[in-house]
Parts: structure tokens; C-alpha cells; sequence
């Protein structure tokens, strides 16, 4: 089966023209090699792929016929990606959050020197 089709049907992405800008952007790779939409996949093969600032890492189980439901995923995949990146991305989220309320708008000049100057002393 493609790729392309194989994450559609495995509910990672909504659409397979997702999956395919995705390829187009390197952002996707099989067994260690960047792959094009049309790459087959197997059963035992890793898929990497970047997504929503985390990376995932699945590693086919089976080829599925058709898209599936959501309780039927884990049948044809397993998920190997670390707890860190979902921890990592929650984190982000939050501190987002945290700075700047949504729906206040644009920061000023002030705000945007207050924020930098936070990031900048986690670094040092």
C-alpha cells in the first residue's frame, strides 16, 4: 500500500492530499529514507513523520483494506513515539498560554521586549 493511503487510512491525517504535502516537504520518512507519496509500505517497516511539532514514530503491523475506525487503529499500527514529545508539546502549550491570554490581541512593543527577555535568560 502507498504511504500516502496507509496514513489516511490509519486516521493520522485527514486527507491523503495532507499526506502528500507532507512527502513533498520531507516531512515524512520510511525505514530511514525520505519518501515520496507513492512509496510502499510493508508490514515491520517504521514510518517517521512530523506532525503538529511532534514526531511520530509507528512502526505497520498489517495493510488495512480501507480507512478505519478509530478502535481499530492499534490492529494495523504501533505507536513507538517517546512520552516526552506529547509531554514536550503540552508544555508549549502552556506556556503560551501562560504569557499572553487569547483574544488579547497583538502584543506592544513592551510585551514582545518582556517576552524575549524570557526566553532569552532560559537559555543563558
Amino acid at each position: 500500500m502507498r504511504v500516502d493511503k496507509y496514513l489516511w487510512c490509519v486516521r493520522y491525517y485527514k486527507t491523503r492530499s495532507m499526506v502528500t504535502e507532507a512527502c513533498k516537504k520531507n516531512h515524512i520518512t520510511v525505514n530511514g529514507q525520505v519518501a515520496k507519496p507513492s512509496k510502499e509500505v510493508f508490514p515491520m517497516d517504521k514510518i517517521t513523520f512530523r506532525k503538529d511539532q511532534i514526531t511520530y514514530i509507528i512502526t505497520v503491523l498489517d495493510i488495512p483494506s480501507n480507512r478505519v475506525g478509530p478502535k481499530l487503529v492499534d490492529v494495523y499500527r504501533k505507536d513507538e513515539t517517546p512520552e516526552e514529545a506529547f509531554a514536550h508539546f503540552e508544555m508549549m502549550k502552556l506556556s503560551k498560554e501562560h504569557y499572553r491570554k487569547h483574544g488579547d490581541g497583538r502584543p506592544t512593543k513592551k510585551d514582545r521586549r518582556d517576552l524575549d527577555g524570557i526566553y532569552f535568560e532560559e537559555e543563558l
